[in-house]
């Protein structure tokens, strides 16, 4: 049976090849753009099987009203995926203030507030699926990525706490958490100055390996995304799903880690209890 998504993000990455695979599995799709003419292409062969609606994430008013839009006119949505997304590049300390601010926007801000307005809609229709676009970074840290990191926990950690709260309405989850895939981010990043003090440190070394391609970049966008349909066509999909090679290696060895150091503190973790416990 054919479903109806509405995505943000869809003008380039792995928005737009979502877009693109499920228009032509016969899904409908209200796709979000922050510039017209992106999709002028696809709405040229699929007709209203696309609709296209312009939005910026981060005006929250834009969003609600976008959302009542899709509802109103589609009936009923079946999945809805937050991909918008920017990427900040640099250390914590050189980053400016309006970096800082539109960082959060896009990603934590502006995915939350989606979220937050989608939900009554999909309690009103008797649920619903959130694909939340995030990434290895929701769950491991790279050098030189402190502020994009901390939007991608941050949402994670939001998602973790609503799916307890709307399970019983029949709406869930599923976080994404994609590795480097070659897509259009690494060259779209808004990139910091570097600052001399950081020469020959773990934030130069990530600076040099973007810069001359020697960061690894396995992951493949069309696979990624088959995989995300796939996923999101299960009837109990997972809340976290991990893809590619360097997002199983690398958060596998974060969590390891985090494990060990948790059991080697054991006992003055368990210290801090009241005794009469």
């Amino acid at each position: 049976m054919a479903k109806t998504w509405f995505i943000t993000g869809t003008s380039t990455g792995l928005g737009r090849l979502l877009t693109e695979r499920l228009l032509a599995r016969g899904d409908s799709v209200i796709a979000t753009l922050r510039r017209p003419g992106a999709l002028d292409d696809l709405q040229a062969r699929y007709g209203e099987q696309l609709r296209i609606v312009m939005l910026d994430v981060t005006d929250t008013a834009a969003t609600r009203a976008a959302l009542k839009q899709a509802f109103d006119q589609a009936g009923r949505i079946d999945v809805l995926v937050n991909n918008a997304g920017y990427g900040l590049f640099g250390v914590a300390e050189a980053v400016s203030d309006a970096q800082i601010e539109r960082q959060i926007a896009t990603n934590l801000t502006g995915s939350i507030q989606l979220i937050r307005a989608a939900l009554p809609y999909l309690r009103a229709q008797g649920g619903g699926r959130i694909v939340q676009i995030s990434s290895e970074g929701g769950q491991i840290a790279y050098p030189n990525f402190s502020l994009y990191h901390a939007t991608k926990w941050g949402i994670e950690g939001f998602i973790e706490s609503v799916a307890q709260e709307v399970a019983t309405f029949g709406i869930d989850f599923l976080i994404i958490e994609p590795g480097p895939t070659a897509t259009s981010f690494a060259t779209g990043l808004d990139q910091a100055a570097p600052l001399p003090c950081y020469e020959n440190t773990p934030a130069s070394e990530m600076r040099r390996a973007i810069a001359s391609g020697d960061f690894a970049i396995k992951g493949d966008a069309a696979k990624t995304v088959e995989a995300i349909i796939l996923t999101a066509d299960l009837p109990a999909p997972p809340l976290r799903l991990a893809l590619g090679s360097t997002a199983y290696q690398s958060i596998s060895k974060a969590l390891a880690a985090r494990r060990k150091e948790l059991e080697e503190n054991k006992p003055l973790t368990l210290s801090a209890d009241r005794e009469d416990n």
